[in-house]
């Protein structure tokens, strides 16, 4: 492949240069383009001529071929019809530069002729054509401009300049890729207008740029000028005098045609004025008025020619304006504790300037006192910052804040005394961050006539000092704040307090990070009990300054000598974790992983083993189950079969059945011979626990031998203490045992002499009272019982009310049959066994 360029590179060479003596041999053929050089893209045509004298082609049909660097053209013959002459036509030649050669076709194709071509483009007109002057020794205008589009040529460019004033005209050439030139002092004059322009050229064409006219001193980037001093301006207040000059190179250069710029900034802002000042009449001297009282600024200048290029800001010098009495109103939150009983109470006052508040000095104090106009002895407070703790005797309403300069006095910011108030607490307060240095507090508004505002405090949780505490104000409707001035991963208090007319409200207080990472360390895994199945595991709380977020989460990850990964969540409060199911006689490893929403961090691996189940803890195990569960067995069997009354009645109380109820079972031979007591079985007698008797003093009230009127009580029927002592007899104590009687009977002596009185018995009946039991003594009452039991004369009385024994003014052989009456009365044939047996 070398040797075949080698030969065509020759070939072409001798194409060139041609014969130069007659010796040499003269080429096989002759190749015509239509260009050597074209624009990229553009057609080209070429035509082969073969000598009839070429020695290669003697003898033999010639056959033509053409080739584009490797590759092969289609060609087409003459017209003519010549087999020595060909042509071919390139529709687009893309090719920054190529060979194209012509061949004879024999066992190999050889070369006999061959051109080379160059494509590109022709030069675009120079943009952007700008210049300078440099003002320093020796002056200079350097002049550039931008090419444009890569021609893929070779293209020179030539800087023209022409005089006005004396018509001098240069020509500078650059080499080769450069396009920028520094034309010297003796090209040009300062004062003098002048026209430059660019011009292009290459083998395709030639291109200008538009012309530019200027005053080279117009176009002059001066040096930074200099500020000498900064002064206050006499009796103006707000006014800074500055006084400068140019530099040593420029100073020959009249000020007054210059433009000047001021701009400024006050002491301890890293910000300069958005817009400088513009001076209109400029001199050496330049006055800045409107600036703030008492106050330090900085100060820098720049200037140019007409509309040249600024000069660089010179180097800044500060300067005071005169001070004032300091104006405006003060922002105060103050926080009070103590309780008013107290002879004095405690306040922590804080205060920043308000948008009013101007201080109109540099060294400003703060007092507070208890009196309007501030003096000795009301003063309870002077610093230069911007908190006070002082304590305020009990009564105190308001207290007065003034701001204090060399000046003067401010006048005083009222800030009244007010306790916290119960009301309703704020909620759902959040506190985002919005980037490093600003976090967003949203809470919802609360709805109340009194309220006035809200009170957003934030303050860092690892510095306790007060100063760090910031506030800021809102009003009613807001319900949300950007503050400003976090350190990332630095913990924060945030508090927003309901400010009332006459109070302030509770607090709602959130931590918040105005940017999280994964904690710095990870607490230690302690043992704090073991077991065969299980073992639990705590660790100490993680210290505030080494959490840098919120802790979301504690995770514990163990596994077994097989791999087996388990994970236990842990409580965020108790801080620790038991980890449960596990195999006996094994090795374990597990570590903690700590969480925050800035990342995760894992703790250091810790190792343990199971111990095995020994005898003594299995006997320890089984014997008190075994035990337990036997006593459990045993008392069940002795409760279900025992015969003991009480013990039964404990678990399954025993209910009397008023209907199948008698007050005891009497076995005396005169009850059993009693002929009228033969058929009063019982088929289920059940006992009552007692029978309850009342003794009525023998004499009786003047009404009548009733007892119930004698009580001085006319409806009986809602005698709510008839079972434990009734109010009808004063001398009566009624029983505590848990029995209840179902009816009290009343007699007119003793109880115990109701024997001897037997005789008496005959000619009284007993009075009977019906107990009001709270379970009924029959489910049904029959037809003719009484509706209530009243008290009533013997003689009102009908024979149908005469249940409890003869009437006195009934005929005896008009008597009802006593058995029938038993019958229906259980409780009733009791009492009259016993009146039989007292007989």
């Amino acid at each position: 492949m070398t040797s075949t360029w080698v030969s065509v590179i020759a070939m072409l060479l001798a194409f060139v240069n041609g014969a130069r003596n007659e010796d040499d041999t003269l080429p096989c053929a002759k190749v015509q383009t239509s260009g050597s050089v074209v624009v990229l893209g553009s057609p080209v045509t070429a035509t082969c001529v073969i000598r009839d004298d070429c020695p290669r082609a003697s003898g033999q049909a010639v056959h033509i071929e053409w080739h584009l660097g490797q590759r092969l053209l289609p060609s087409s013959p003459a017209a003519n019809d010549s087999s020595r002459i060909s042509r071919v036509v390139i529709p687009s030649f893309n090719d920054t530069r190529a060979y194209l050669t012509c061949c004879i076709q024999a066992t190999v194709c050889q070369i006999v002729g061959g051109v080379e071509i160059r494509a590109g483009y022709p030069p675009p007109v120079p943009q952007n054509l700008r210049c300078q002057t440099n003002l320093t020794s020796p002056s200079t205008l350097s002049c550039s401009w931008e090419p444009g589009q890569d021609t893929q040529l070779l293209t020179k460019y030539t800087l023209h300049t022409e005089i006005w004033d004396s018509y001098m005209n240069h020509t500078y050439e650059l080499p080769t890729g450069v396009y920028r030139y520094t034309i010297p002092r003796t090209g040009f004059v300062l004062f003098s207008d002048m026209e430059i322009c660019v011009k292009a050229v290459n083998e395709l064409g030639e291109a200008s740029s538009l012309p530019i006219i200027l005053e080279p001193l117009g176009s002059a980037k001066f040096d930074p000028p200099e500020i000498l001093k900064v002064q206050v301006e006499p009796k103006r207040h707000g006014c800074l005098r500055l006084s400068w000059s140019l530099s040593q190179h420029q100073a020959w250069v009249p000020v007054s045609h210059l433009n000047l710029q001021v701009r400024l900034k006050s002491a301890g802002s890293s910000q300069w004025s958005e817009q400088p000042i513009q001076v209109t009449r400029v001199n050496t001297k330049t006055t800045v008025c409107r600036l703030l009282h008492g106050k330090e600024y900085y100060a820098q200048i720049r200037v140019r020619y007409q509309q040249s290029p600024w000069s660089e800001w010179s180097s800044s010098q500060s300067g005071v304006t005169l001070e004032m009495a300091p104006t405006g109103r003060l922002d105060s939150w103050m926080k009070v504790s103590g309780e008013l009983k107290q002879k004095h109470l405690t306040i922590h006052l804080f205060w920043k300037p308000s948008k009013q508040f101007r201080a109109n000095g540099r060294n400003v104090s703060y007092v507070v006192s208890l009196q309007r106009p501030p003096g000795e002895k009301g003063q309870v407070c002077s610093t230069l910052g911007h908190y006070c703790t002082f304590q305020l005797p009990k009564g105190a309403k308001k207290v007065f804040l003034r701001s204090v300069n060399a000046a003067g006095k401010s006048s005083p910011t009222e800030v009244p005394v007010h306790l916290f108030k119960a009301g309703t607490p704020l909620s759902d307060i959040t506190a985002l961050p919005r980037d490093d240095r600003s976090l967003l507090v949203q809470w919802t508004s609360l709805v109340s006539s009194g309220l006035t505002g809200y009170i957003v405090e934030w303050r860092p949780l690892l510095q306790t000092d007060p100063s760090l505490i910031h506030f800021d104000i809102t009003n009613r409707s807001q319900s949300s704040l950007v503050i400003t001035g976090f350190e990332p991963y630095k913990p924060y208090g945030i508090s927003v307090y309901p400010r009332y007319k006459d109070g302030i409200g509770r607090p709602q207080t959130v931590n918040a990070y105005s940017r999280q990472k994964a904690p710095t360390m990870v607490p230690n895994l302690r043992f704090k009990e073991m077991w065969h199945s299980y073992i639990e595991l705590t660790w100490d709380e993680i210290s505030l300054d080494q959490r840098n977020g919120i802790v979301r989460s504690y995770k514990v990850f163990y596994w077994d000598e097989q791999e087996h990964i388990k994970v236990v969540n842990a409580d965020l409060e108790k801080r620790k974790v038991v980890l449960k199911e596990l195999n006996t006689v094994s090795s374990y490893k597990a570590f903690m992983m700590v969480s925050t929403d800035g990342g995760s961090l894992n703790g250091s691996t810790i190792d343990f083993k199971t111990e095995p189940i020994d005898a003594v803890t299995v006997v320890l195990i089984v014997i008190p189950s075994s035990v337990g569960l036997s006593l459990l067995i045993i008392i069940t069997v002795l409760i279900c079969f025992s015969t003991h009354k009480r013990l039964k009645v404990r678990f399954w109380p025993m209910i009397p059945d008023p209907a199948n109820s008698s007050i005891k079972r009497w076995t005396s031979e005169t009850i059993q011979d009693t002929p009228s007591l033969s058929d009063v079985r019982e088929p289920n007698p059940v006992y009552l626990s007692h029978l309850s008797f009342l003794d009525i003093p023998t004499k009786l009230d003047k009404r009548g031998d009733d007892p119930w009127l004698h009580s001085g009580v006319e409806d009986t029927s809602d005698l709510g203490e008839s079972i434990c002592g009734s109010p009808l007899t004063p001398g009566y104590s009624g029983s505590n045992s848990e029995s209840v009687p179902y009816a009290t009977v009343i007699f007119s002596g003793p109880y115990m002499s109701q024997s001897s009185q037997s005789s008496q018995s005959a000619g009284q009946s007993h009075v009977y009272l019906r107990s009001e039991s709270t379970q009924p003594l029959l489910e049904s009452e029959d037809g003719f019982s009484p509706k209530s039991y009243q008290n009533m004369p013997a003689d009102a009385m009908t024979r149908e009310q005469c249940f409890f024994g003869p009437c006195e003014d009934v005929d005896p052989g008009e008597k009802r049959d006593s058995g029938v009456l038993w019958d229906d009365f259980p409780l009733l044939r009791a009492l009259a066994m016993n009146d039989a047996q007292s007989d």
